[in-house]
């Protein structure tokens, strides 16, 4: 799942390409992927791209009526300000091309395209795209984002958050560290790879109880948190939007790397899996020594 690093850069490679270009026309593919109807899309044709921005784990694409007396086509309605949102889930990706067909994608078809925006020039323009059978992926396009319930739940920007009230939120929950930092309605932004990153990075357990830990340790776990996202950030900023699958995997010195042997104490390591995910840790550096119980695979051995 694409998470606050990969989302800021795709935001920011976007912006770079469509920002002050008009929309010449949405092709919708899979209306699993649309969750409003009001205003309709083709309301978006003729409006002028005037950013793309960042809400945690969501992109906005944030659109403006064309003015008047531009030579632009004038927009097909009158409202202030329309935003596409879009939320990329665990396998849809953005893919930004200059030679979009002009045919639009079948509806329903067996392809991975969820919705093309055709912007800028003839063939410029993106699709969202998403693999698999689970189509989770969703767009909205709304006045204001703070219409999207889940957008409106969305806890501060965790990179906004200052180390007061880092403290605070972890007080105030005895959940499991990996718990709350991946609750978007607690801090929006980090999601199951960069939670083990900066676990492990911490030196924490994923099952520690957040209002056990005392000040030196959520010190050490607010500045690895900190660090783990820029340094990322940062990595991925020049990266174009067709690398950023490969260069977020280089990046991750541990998640996904079941098996493997830690970077820092050369354990082996190991995994713990759940529904449809998993998580990796090191018992040395992390638990102690202890194994802790893989659910599935005891539920497995049953």
């Amino acid at each position: 799942m694409p998470e606050l690093p990969e989302v800021a850069a795709l935001a920011a490679f976007l912006d770079g390409r469509m920002a002050a270009l008009p929309i010449r026309r949405v092709d919708v593919a899979a209306l699993s992927v649309l969750k409003t109807a009001d205003p309709p899309w083709p309301a978006l044709a003729g409006r002028t791209v005037s950013g793309v921005d960042r809400l945690g784990k969501y992109l906005v694409i944030r659109t403006l009526p064309v003015a008047v007396g531009s030579d632009e086509s004038p927009s097909g309605d009158g409202e202030p300000q329309l935003d596409l949102v879009i939320h990329l889930s665990r396998a849809g990706w953005i893919r930004w091309s200059e030679a979009l067909s002009p045919t639009p994608p079948r509806p329903g078809g067996k392809g991975p395209i969820a919705l093309r925006v055709h912007c800028g020039l003839p063939g410029e323009g993106f699709d969202l795209t998403e693999a698999g059978t689970q189509k989770r992926a969703a767009a909205w396009l709304v006045r204001d984002p703070a219409e999207i319930d889940r957008i409106a739940g969305l806890g501060p920007d965790v990179l906004d958050i200052s180390r007061e009230r880092f403290g605070a939120l972890l007080a105030a929950r005895n959940s499991r560290v990996k718990t709350v930092l991946t609750d978007q309605r607690v801090m929006a932004g980090i999601g199951n790879a960069y939670s083990d990153e900066i676990c492990h990075t911490a030196r924490l357990s994923p099952f520690a109880l957040t209002a056990s830990l005392d000040d030196a340790t959520v010190d050490r776990l607010y500045t690895v948190l900190r660090t783990t996202l820029i340094e990322a950030t940062q990595r991925l900023e020049d990266v174009g939007a067709g690398g950023l699958k490969a260069e977020k995997r280089t990046g991750l010195r541990f998640h996904g790397r079941t098996g493997q042997h830690c970077p820092v104490c050369g354990d082996i390591i190991r995994e713990v899996s759940y529904a449809d995910r998993s998580f990796q840790y090191c018992p040395t550096c992390q638990t102690g020594g202890k194994v802790l119980a893989d659910r599935r695979m005891s539920r497995l051995l049953k």
